[in-house]
């Protein structure tokens, strides 16, 4: 019982001691797949097929059902890269997802619409106030997938461009 409660202060002490172990632990901690699931309004980090890390997220304001054409203000569903990085936008930093895939792609055709593009997932605005930063409002975005500032933030350094993310209802 007694070893149980030393671990945390154990680990804490070895991840912060800057040795390569912690170096090593956080490189571990790179996911390696993005899961979303919007109508629980999370996205989670996986590592190995395990959850390493999960947020609250916003969605665009019609979030039910697949992106069809552009500016039906939903978030795609399907499996998708995570390809780029943009530290400059008009949102606290965004990683671009590589929507429209060929499923989308094919739908749209046979609809006669536009896909759409430039699905992202993002932080808040950058005119937002401090007070608006802090707390999100729920289904804003124009089906992007917004996060708060910090968790962008976190989010950005676990995550690599070539990650997949699989976007689930």
């Amino acid at each position: 019982m007694k070893v149980l409660c030393y671990m945390p202060v154990i680990l804490g002490l070895l991840l912060s001691s800057g040795d390569a172990s912690a170096s090593l632990s956080k490189a571990d901690m790179k996911a390696d797949l993005v899961v979303v699931k919007k109508s629980q309004y999370s996205l989670t980090l996986m590592k190995g097929g395990k959850p390493i890390k999960r947020y609250w997220i916003a969605l665009g304001s019609n979030p039910k059902g697949p992106k069809i054409r552009r500016g039906d203000k939903r978030t795609p569903e399907g499996r998708y890269l995570l390809d780029y990085k943009k530290d400059e936008s008009g949102f606290y930093k965004a990683i671009h997802i590589s929507y429209p895939n060929l499923t989308d792609l094919q739908r749209a055709k046979a609809l006669g619409v536009e896909p759409g593009n430039m699905v992202m997932i993002h932080g808040q605005p950058n005119y937002a106030t401090e007070d608006q930063t802090a707390v999100q409002n729920s289904n804003w975005t124009n089906g992007c997938i917004a996060l708060l500032n910090q968790d962008m933030a976190e989010l950005w350094e676990l995550v690599d461009p070539g990650t997949p993310i699989e976007i689930h209802p």
